[in-house]
């Protein structure tokens, strides 16, 4: 690490690691574009990224290596319509804007991820407004949204998982933004659990008279717990302002040390629970906070934006010098930019070199659903897939799905004919047969077995066969089209979460 570097998560191979770094071969070199709309506020930031092989043990994957910012946007207030709908031409303007002046196109774009967070995630027109960044924004971006993934993304983002990496120890995230507060509890690099409770700046906002502008419903109920209650054009003295912070520091801080003790604190909560095989902040070596109001809690920031923010930064200050003494308060490599700059690079996986690709006409492909299978001694292939379909109420394999295998085997030409025998199947009794087929493994086979469907089995439509690349259950995926002399695919990953109801 470089202490000159934009971004202190900044790793370089060691010495022999590989021989000779060789564009397309033993890296990619890919614009990364990551969008934040949030709440209270939203912005972009472009990166460079390169992704390169690992080659310390003669792995056909990839990952990333080193990031490096090119454009920071401004920050933007989220303009709204109404309490409940974005306004999604602002956000298109003040988007376009800001491509013109880091000088990129969506053209130009290899990948990245729109990210819609917070209370801005429960308005009405957040699933179109997702959908439509996504189109608008590059090749393969990455709508994603929900508390547990956005705490994932900005642990990354802010450098707690690198921190932890390096010190080999644990370390606590916390992420607070305009509607929500998100936490992530990182143990040696690794992100253990994740949490979100309902405290953030812009719970109420108020206009340039100091009249309350906007109330949420979190708001609401923080109110209730003074004996008080508000609505949009009403006056909110100083006094009540800072009750209300102070109430909100200490629900968090509840969470922070483990579980909500109040009635107010577990009402808030928006994850169904606090942080799992967590000891309180007695465990933790280092605590790091990112999001908007991080910047007043680090006092980099004293201007107020019509919300809570300035009081809430100052009554979590107030109640840090009560945090156990061994418990370092570090600060974060990105603040109020974590999540976006997380984003842009988390959700990005490279392919390994045995793929197998019958067809490029079928990439990209965008919005696979995946559909995961496991692969295993003793359980049938065709049942685990009918299984798998049957999460999504689907009986057949059809148009728009990924199907992933996970083996726990050790591989075989016997094991994989027998996959591609199971995955003809599923095929030949799908709604058209000559559909393009998007295999997605976890072991380096892809070439074998894309080599059976096609040339053995005979399979009439294009097979796109990928490893190397780990995805969930409740994924969608983006896969581009060959990088380099490898012919490794990016393949972005997505985690589409919106509230139900």
């Amino acid at each position: 690490m470089h202490e000159d570097d934009d971004f202190p998560e900044h790793f370089h191979l060691e010495p022999g690691e590989v021989s000779e770094d060789v564009e397309g071969l033993e890296k990619f070199s890919l614009t990364s574009v990551g969008i934040d709309i949030g709440s209270s506020t939203s912005h972009l930031v472009f990166s460079h990224l390169t992704l390169r092989r690992k080659g310390a043990d003669l792995s056909t994957r990839f990952e990333v290596s080193e990031r490096r910012v090119l454009y920071r946007s401004p920050i933007l207030l989220t303009p709204y319509r109404s309490s409940t709908m974005i306004d999604v031409d602002g956000l298109s303007a003040f988007f376009d804007e800001n491509y013109k002046r880091a000088g990129f196109s969506p053209a130009t774009i290899d990948t990245g991820a729109v990210v819609i967070t917070g209370e801005a995630l429960n308005k009405e027109n957040a699933r179109p407004i997702a959908e439509l960044f996504a189109q608008h924004s590059g090749k393969f971006i990455c709508a994603s949204a929900g508390p547990n993934h956005e705490a994932l993304l900005a642990a990354h983002g802010c450098g707690a998982v690198a921190l932890s990496a390096k010190e080999h120890t644990s370390v606590l995230n916390v992420d607070i933004g305009g509607g929500t507060t998100k936490l992530s509890l990182v143990h040696d690099g690794v992100v253990l659990s994740t949490a979100a409770i309902s405290v953030g700046a812009r719970l109420l906002a108020f206009d340039t008279d100091g009249r309350v502008s906007r109330v949420e419903e979190p708001a609401r109920r923080l109110l209730r717990e003074l004996g008080l209650e508000t609505a949009v054009g009403a006056e909110l003295d100083q006094s009540v302002r800072q009750q209300l912070a102070d109430l909100m520091a200490g629900c968090l801080l509840e969470v922070m040390d483990g579980q909500p003790q109040s009635d107010l604190g577990q009402d808030l909560m928006v994850t169904e629970e606090a942080l799992s095989a967590y000891g309180g902040l007695r465990t933790v070596s280092f605590l790091i906070f990112s999001g908007g109001v991080s910047e007043y809690i680090y006092q980099h920031d004293s201007t107020a934006y019509g919300d809570l923010g300035p009081l809430l930064g100052a009554a979590i200050r107030e109640r840090l010098k009560s945090v156990p003494a061994r418990l370092a308060l570090r600060e974060g490599a990105e603040g109020i930019r974590a999540t976006v700059i997380g984003a842009g690079e988390y959700t990005i996986q490279a392919s390994g070199m045995t793929s197998y690709l019958s067809d490029l006409s079928v990439l990209p492909a965008v919005g696979l659903k995946v559909v995961k299978a496991p692969v295993s001694h003793g359980v049938s292939l065709r049942t685990a897939l009918r299984a798998a379909l049957g999460k999504f109420d689907l009986q057949t394999y059809t148009e728009g799905l990924a199907v992933a295998l996970s083996l726990s085997e050790r591989p075989s030409y016997t094991l994989v004919r027998g996959v591609a025998r199971e995955v003809a199947h599923l095929l030949q009794h799908s709604t058209n047969p000559e559909m393009p087929l998007y295999l997605i493994l976890d072991a380096d086979i892809g070439k074998s077995l894309g080599g059976i469907l096609k040339e053995e089995l005979r399979l009439p439509g294009a097979i796109i066969a990928i490893d190397g690349i780990d995805v969930g259950d409740l994924d969608y995926v983006d896969i581009g089209r060959p990088m380099g002399v490898s012919e490794s695919l990016p393949v972005t990953v997505k985690s589409l979460m919106f509230p139900r109801g």
